[in-house]
């Protein structure tokens, strides 16, 4: 378990045995239950999570129609939250769920402060995960903007073709905006 978390962090900031020693104390371990909420909306985002196993999604659920919105999956070795909730310290808008039987290494946000401000090259490794996370923002809002369903289908496949064969159709036809019947054409 914490190979793969100095693994993740090894391949943007290179660590010495003391300064991972201090960065591993600052996280918790947790496993959760396939449809267990690691984050569920309306409640406070006590930690953010580095997934060492199992698959996630992250939704907005509109409570006048009842309709969910998918924003993001999450697999062994992603971070995901409701990262707005969780840095301003209020309650969640978006749900996080497990797709599978998960196990995460959880972090609060006083220990992300510890860790930014008692090892500062750490701050570049969250710093790097934030870009990346924003650029994939940014493609995907494109992507549902601009692509067509099998466009979006295409792309999915192209960057993250593992997810194709571990998520149920019914959640993957509604990340990608589209109905069961219609994915089925597509693949």
């Amino acid at each position: 378990m914490e190979s793969k978390l100095r693994q993740h962090i090894e391949k943007l900031v290179p660590l010495t045995d003391d300064e991972f020693a201090f960065v591993e104390k600052h996280f918790t371990f947790k496993k959760y239950k396939k449809h267990q909420f690691m984050v569920q909306q309306g409640e406070p985002v006590p930690y953010n999570y580095y997934l060492l196993s199992g698959l996630t999604k992250l939704v907005y659920t509109d409570e006048t129609t009842d309709r969910q919105y998918i924003l993001s999956f999450a697999m062994e070795d992603w971070w995901d939250n409701d990262f707005q909730a969780y840095y301003t310290r209020t309650r969640a808008t978006l749900s996080m769920e497990c797709l599978e039987d998960t196990e995460a290494l959880c972090l609060s946000l006083d220990d992300f402060h510890a860790l930014r401000t008692g090892l500062p090259k750490i701050e570049h490794f969250f710093l790097e995960k934030v870009i990346a996370g924003y650029f994939s923002a940014q493609r995907r809002i494109l992507s549902l903007m601009t692509s067509s369903a099998q466009e979006r289908y295409a792309q999915l496949a192209a960057q993250h073709p593992s997810l194709l064969q571990r998520l149920p159709k019914t959640q993957l036809a509604a990340y990608l905006g589209v109905s069961r019947e219609t994915l089925s054409r597509l693949n």
